[in-house]
C-alpha cells in the first residue's frame, strides 16, 4: 500500500480552503449570536423576577444538557416538520440550522461565564457609580460590564476555538464544511490516510495559533490585575 500525500494536497487542499470559508462564516455568525444572547440571558438570570430567572434557567439547562448535534438535527429536521404540522411552512437550510444551533448552544454556556464575571466585579464599583448619581442601568453599562467582559476574554477565545473545531459535526446535516469535503474526497479516491491526515493537520494549523493568542491575552490580563 502506498500513500500519495502530494496528490492529495494538490487536489484536496483547494477544496478545503473553500470549505474553510464556510466554517469561518458559521463560526463568526454563531459567535456573534452567542455573545449577544449570552449577555441577555446573563442579565435576565440576575433579574428580580423569579419567573424570568426560572424560564431562562430551564433554557440554559436544556441546551447544556442535550448534545449540540441533536440540537442541530432538531432545528434542521424537526422545526420545519412542526411548522408543516401546524399548517405553516418554513425552510431552514443546513447552513442556517448550523448557525442557529451553534448560536443558541454556545449562548447558554457563555451566559454562565458572563454572569459569573459580572457577579465577581467588586461591589465597590457599583456603589461608586450610584454615589456619582448614575442609575442602575448606567452603572451596569459603565462600571460593571466592561471589566466583566475584559476578564472573560480568554474564555471567549477558547469558546471560539472550540466552535471552529465543533463545526465538523455539521457534516451530519450536509453542511459543506471541511469534514464532509474530506469524507467525499476520500470515498471517491480511496486516499483515506492522506485525506484525513491532511484534515487533522489543517485543524491543527488553525487552532494552535489561536490557542497561543488566547494564552498571551490571558497572561496580559493577569499582569494587569496584579498591577
Amino acid at each position: 500500500m502506498t500513500v500519495h500525500f502530494g496528490d492529495t494536497f494538490a487536489n484536496l487542499m483547494p477544496k478545503l480552503m473553500n470549505s474553510l470559508l464556510t466554517v469561518l462564516e458559521i463560526t463568526g455568525l454563531a459567535f456573534c449570536i452567542a455573545f449577544f444572547l449570552g449577555f441577555l440571558i446573563a442579565i435576565g438570570r440576575m433579574s428580580k423576577s423569579k419567573i424570568l430567572r426560572g424560564f431562562l434557567l430551564c433554557i440554559v439547562e436544556f441546551f447544556r444538557g442535550t448534545p449540540l448535534l441533536v440540537q442541530c438535527f432538531y432545528i434542521y429536521f424537526v422545526v420545519p416538520a412542526l411548522f408543516k404540522l401546524a399548517g405553516g411552512s418554513v425552510s431552514i437550510t443546513a447552513f442556517t440550522a448550523g448557525v442557529i444551533g451553534f448560536g443558541l448552544n454556545y449562548a447558554c454556556y457563555m451566559s454562565e461565564v458572563i454572569r459569573s464575571a459580572i457577579l465577581s466585579v467588586d461591589s465597590g464599583q457599583r456603589e461608586a457609580g450610584l454615589a456619582l448619581g448614575f442609575s442602575e442601568a448606567q452603572v451596569m453599562l459603565k462600571f460593571i460590564i466592561p471589566p466583566a467582559v475584559k476578564s472573560s476574554l480568554p474564555v471567549f477565545g477558547n469558546y471560539l476555538i472550540t466552535m471552529i473545531k465543533d463545526t465538523s459535526i455539521l457534516a451530519s446535516i450536509s453542511v459543506a464544511e471541511m469534514l464532509l469535503i474530506t469524507k467525499n474526497y476520500a470515498a471517491s479516491t480511496f486516499q483515506t490516510i492522506e485525506s484525513y491526515t491532511l484534515l487533522a493537520l489543517l485543524y491543527l494549523v488553525i487552532s494552535l495559533p489561536l490557542s497561543q493568542l488566547v494564552r498571551v491575552l490571558e497572561r496580559k490580563l493577569n499582569r494587569t490585575k496584579r498591577a
